[in-house]
């Protein structure tokens, strides 16, 4: 399968559902997470389109995918809530050889630009996207503007977010995962910003109906899905926000029928 048709199983019609449930590196007891083969089994049935994991998921669950149309991206980047001022720095803990191997269909890596340590995090991104160019496999930049040295230009409505999206298109990603910036004028700007699919995330774990109400207005903007964690594996019914998600992503449904579709 080339990158393409890996693209094109990630995302059907250039749009797609994608539920990254790496956070357990980072922070453990993360609820929504303590029975993962479950979460995986609920996320597959919903038909998502990938699953975004640290390298050891998906070694272990890959096969919860098997015929189905969800595939697994194995996450790249890595730090833990014990590592102080290093918290926000990602450090590259895998290389692309490992994704076929290990039962993915593409790779991911995070990049906190201004945080401490962007530029580690930068070249560790660059050398993933060159591994990945060279094997013919998809790449997913995690790019978030935050941390104390966020220099935002002068009348910027994104806060940094439309820079954000712009490093990982010129970076070498083939998908960009970026913020809602609060209102549909300023997030245009950010999908705008950059030619390559940009997935919306969740961000903090809000209510349901306002995150759907998000994703209907961010689709209507220029994105092109979601890739969303929080919001879906840390509520009471994943497999019903995930396809809820499914049916706003792909279906052009509005978040009132979809809920209504999924009795949320």
């Amino acid at each position: 399968m080339n990158k393409s048709e890996r693209l094109e199983h990630l995302l059907p019609n250039g749009r797609g559902v994608w539920i990254p449930i790496d956070h357990g590196m980072s922070d453990y007891p993360t609820q929504g997470l303590e029975d993962t083969e479950e979460l995986i089994r609920q996320l597959v049935s919903a038909g998502v389109n990938a699953i975004v994991a640290q390298k050891g998921v998906v070694s272990h669950y890959n096969h919860l995918c098997k015929d189905s149309s969800t595939s697994m991206v194995i996450h790249f980047s890595a730090s833990t809530r014990h590592g102080g001022r290093d918290a926000s720095r990602k450090v590259s803990v895998g290389q692309a050889s490992e994704v076929e191997a290990r039962g993915g269909l593409a790779a991911s890596a995070q990049v906190n630009i201004g945080s401490e340590g962007e530029a580690e995090m930068l070249e560790a991104m660059g050398d993933l996207t060159t591994q990945c160019h060279q094997l013919g496999l998809p790449v997913l930049g995690m790019i978030y503007a935050r941390g104390p040295n966020l220099n935002i230009v002068e009348g910027d409505p994104t806060r940094g977010v439309a820079h954000a999206a712009r490093v990982a298109f010129e970076i070498g990603c083939d998908v960009g995962k970026t913020t809602w910036t609060g209102d549909e004028e300023s997030f245009s700007q950010v999908t705008s910003a950059a030619p390559i699919p940009l997935l919306v995330a969740g961000g903090a774990k809000t209510n349901t109906h306002e995150m759907l109400s998000m994703v209907e207005k961010a689709m209507k903007n220029g994105a092109a899905g979601v890739c969303m964690g929080r919001q879906v594996f840390a509520h009471e019914s994943p497999k019903s926000v995930a396809k809820a998600l499914m049916m706003i992503v792909h279906d052009g449904a509005s978040a009132e029928d979809a809920m209504k579709a999924v009795n949320l």
